[in-house]
This record gives structure tokens, sequence and C-alpha cells, in this order.
């Protein structure tokens, strides 16, 4: 696994289990993929965050030719995605994540 990703995956782990602390009737599910895209073709790798009673998902893409930034995408376990942005990578933090895990899995 590239340090970037144990990085982060670190930190989203860390946000996933703060966020259960506060909404522990939400359960999340968090998944790394670290060789499904590249197999497809994708220079990329990313780490998900689902709410499968909301069918909503976070997605957390780095891509190896933006090495500073990583993109956010929000959607649903169909992959549809409703929206994305772009973050400085210095920029994620615990904090972060559980502001979006709020902001999209609260109904």
């Amino acid at each position: 696994m590239k340090s970037k990703l144990k990085n982060l995956s670190e930190i989203v782990a860390r946000a996933s289990d703060l966020f259960y602390s506060k909404f522990n009737s939400i359960n999340t599910l968090m998944g790394i993929m670290d060789k499904t895209l590249r197999n497809q073709g994708m220079q990329a790798d990313a780490i998900t965050i689902d709410c499968i009673a909301q069918d909503k998902k976070i997605v957390i893409l780095i891509h190896d030719d933006k090495p500073d930034v990583v993109d956010i995408a929000l959607g649903n376990k169909e992959g549809d995605i409703y929206s994305s942005s772009e973050y400085e990578i210095s920029a994620i933090s615990e904090a972060v994540i559980v502001e979006m895990m709020e902001a999209n899995f609260i109904s």
C-alpha cells in the first residue's frame, strides 16, 4: 500500500470511529481500493465510506498524476455521483471527513 493511501486510510478510519461515537445508530463501512482501479486502467487509488442504510457513499480518489490533491465524490452505492470536489491533501483531517459524513449520512 502506498504511503499516501495508508495515511489517508488511517485518517478515514479515525474519522469513522468519531462519527460512530456521535451517531452509534448509523453504521458505515470503509473500503480501500489499491488494486481495483489500477486493474481497470486508472492510475489511482481510492478509499470509500459507505452508509448502506442511506444508500450513500463518499469516495476519496488519490490520482498518481495529482500528488497534492484528492478528489472527493459523493454518490450512492450504485456508483451514481452527485458531486465531486478537489481538496488539498494536506487539508484532509478527521474533522473534515466527519463533517462530510454528517452532511451526507444524517437525514
